[in-house]
């Protein structure tokens, strides 16, 4: 009865999550979006019946509801269960962002699920009341009939039958469920919130180690957009690095769009390098960051906290090596999601965020831009002069909720527009940070070097919201700019395929010093940008040329599109290219298999400081 009435609960969660989604009808779609519930009502059965023990029976029914109650409203604005990324996400920082989604209708659709947990029990209990009322006055069942000991036996023998008659429809259901996923898309919207957590708690994907230039196509490749005449062109001039936060490129002026939420970066990209094809390595901050610093590939199923112990090279080592001051200033907060694995000991001098900032407005993610940046031009300010120095800027405007202290340009009628209103602001702060280098003689001997972490996706694709989730263009196509008074004198358009984990050894190569791994973005060859995405579901894919492939773990599906043709990845071809899909789905396999190879080899080889130029003397990492 417990477990029946779960299995109602999941039925009715699933059925207002997927409400107002696409479901596609086939045959196969009821046994694709509900086996996952059969098997957690069957796992639930089992444990209940091994137990025997009503007590806890009740408390791991009642602990089963309420979680699938949280999920409701997670699924309906996520498209997705908690797994167990999400749950190790879920901090303080957020609290802005969870407090946004706390409506009447999510707590009335939470109250819903509980007040059926209650009530399907009861139900049910009324209903076999009746059912074995009935079957005691069969001829040959009744007490009346035969004694009170072959009756016991008859009942369960009878109920045996029936346990018979419901467990091999559901255990064919459960087993066929695979197959189904394999067959429909469903975004993920089937899974079961108590699986979901369970699996992803589990390993995805094995390390293995492999060896193999990662970023060469497969396929014939070509040279373009060589850019070699750059190198070392900025030798001796100071660095500014900033990651806009949350920022794809396909919103911004300079990549096509109508609204201009930026215009300062407008204003620079018309004397860039711009980058017309950069991928984000991972569609979320800590990751992209780490792929930045260090010129690595994150790995799948690993904790953020772990990479404290890799002791692979950063940017800001080799600049302080050669007589660069560095410093990091982050209007958030280096414990969301681990940062301070990511930047401590890494070769920054000053390490700050909104803990040690301070500032005229603060919210859960941190503090204004323009404190940050009043921040920044003090401790350049404070500098010996004449000294170089490379300076990277976080700021958290432009992350969900989209809050700002101030009205932006734009009617806030949708979270598009309050997100255009949060770019707007954060672009209002990278014109202050450009008028205060000019305004100190600085800006014309130094290179700036600007990108998006990350993207923001606003259901472009079915289910699509935020940026952790899916690798569609929204989530990881970000832009990227290199700027450099005097020397870039106007606009160079490149059309090649780039990642972020290209940048610290193009930085090295602008400024005449030796790389030591990685490729710059000078090149002219033609290159693949790789990324993945794990809090969610499990998603590998890359970019060459003017293709896109994207492969999902768990229900080893593909999907292949042709950007050049269509941009906005709405006609899936990989039915019509299975060598090239064949070839890409193995390519991207051994690749994540070799980065968590190569991550755990470093985690366990190395030590949690580094030596030389990476010590954080006088750091000050506040959260």
């Amino acid at each position: 009865m417990r477990a029946l009435s779960l299995f109602g609960v999941f039925v009715l969660a699933k059925i207002i999550i997927v409400a107002g989604h696409s479901v596609p009808r086939t045959g196969w779609t009821p046994i694709a979006y509900f086996w996952e519930d059969l098997l957690a009502a069957l796992i639930f059965a089992t444990l209940d019946f091994a137990v025997r023990r009503p007590w806890f029976g009740w408390a791991l029914y009642g602990a089963a509801v309420a979680y699938v109650a949280v999920n409701v409203p997670l699924g309906r604005v996520l498209s997705t269960p908690l797994t167990w990324p999400m749950l190790r996400a879920t901090r303080g920082a957020l609290s802005d962002s969870i407090r946004h989604h706390v409506t009447t209708e999510n707590i009335a659709l939470m109250f819903l699920i509980v007040i059926a947990g209650i009530t399907l029990p009861v139900l049910l209990q009324r209903v076999f009341s009746r059912v074995g009322a009935d079957l005691s006055v069969f001829p040959g069942l009744g007490a009346t009939a035969i004694s009170e000991q072959k009756y016991r036996s008859a009942s369960a023998l009878k109920n045996w039958k029936i346990c018979a008659a419901v467990l091999i429809p559901a255990l064919t259901l459960i087993l066929l469920g695979p197959l189904a996923t394999s067959r429909i898309d469903t975004i993920g919207l089937h899974r079961n919130a108590v699986v979901a957590l369970a699996t992803t708690a589990l390993p995805r994907i094995a390390s293995r180690h492999a060896s193999d230039d990662w970023q060469a196509s497969p396929f014939e490749n070509s040279t373009s957009d060589d850019l070699s005449r750059f190198r070392g062109a900025a030798a001796g001039r100071n660095v500014v690095m900033i990651l806009l936060e949350s920022t794809a490129a396909q919103y911004l002026r300079p990549y096509g769009a109508a609204a201009d939420p930026m215009p300062n970066l407008t204003e620079l990209a018309s004397r860039a390098i711009l980058f017309e094809n950069t991928y984000a390595v991972y569609p979320e901050s800590i990751k992209a960051l780490f792929s930045v610093l260090c010129a690595r590939y994150p790995a799948i199923d690993t904790e953020t906290e772990s990479y404290a112990k890799i002791t692979t090279p950063s940017i800001a080592s080799a600049l302080a090596a050669a007589g660069y001051r560095t410093a990091l200033f982050h209007s958030g907060r280096f414990m969301y999601l681990g940062m301070e694995s990511i930047v401590a000991n890494r070769g920054f001098r000053v390490l700050e965020d909104a803990g040690a900032i301070s500032g005229h407005h603060e919210s859960s993610f941190g503090v204004d831009e323009p404190s940050t940046v009043r921040r920044i031009l003090s401790w350049i300010d404070s500098l010996p002069r004449g000294e170089h120095f490379f300076l990277t800027y976080m700021p958290i405007a432009g992350h969900h909720p989209y809050d700002t202290p101030e009205a932006g340009p734009f009617p806030e009628r949708e979270d598009f527009d309050r997100y255009q209103n949060a770019l707007h602001y954060a672009d209002r702060s990278l014109g202050e940070l450009t008028r205060g280098l000019k305004e100190r003689g600085l800006a014309e001997n130094t290179l700036f070097v600007i990108f998006g972490d990350h993207g923001e996706a606003f259901g472009q694709h079915e289910g699509n919201y935020g940026h952790s989730l899916f690798l569609y263009e929204e989530n990881i196509h970000v832009p990227y700019l290199v700027i450099a008074p005097g020397l870039v004198r106007e606009q160079v358009r490149v059309s090649r395929p780039t990642s972020l984990i290209d940048t610290t050894p193009t930085i090295l190569d602008l400024v005449g010093l030796p790389r030591y791994q990685g490729r710059s973005m000078l090149e002219g060859s033609n290159r693949m940008a790789l990324f993945y995405t794990d809090y969610s579901l499990s998603l590998l894919g890359l970019r060459d040329g003017c293709w896109k492939y994207i492969y999902e773990l768990e229900s080893r599906r593909s999907k292949l599109f042709d950007l050049c043709k269509d941009s906005r990845e709405q006609n899936d071809i990989a039915d019509r290219f299975p060598e090239r899909v064949a070839v890409y789905r193995a390519h991207v396999l051994r690749w994540s298999a070799a980065q968590k190879a190569i991550i755990k080899a470093k985690r366990e080889n190395g030590s949690t400081r580094m030596g030389g130029n990476n010590g954080t003397n006088g750091n000050n990492l506040s959260g």
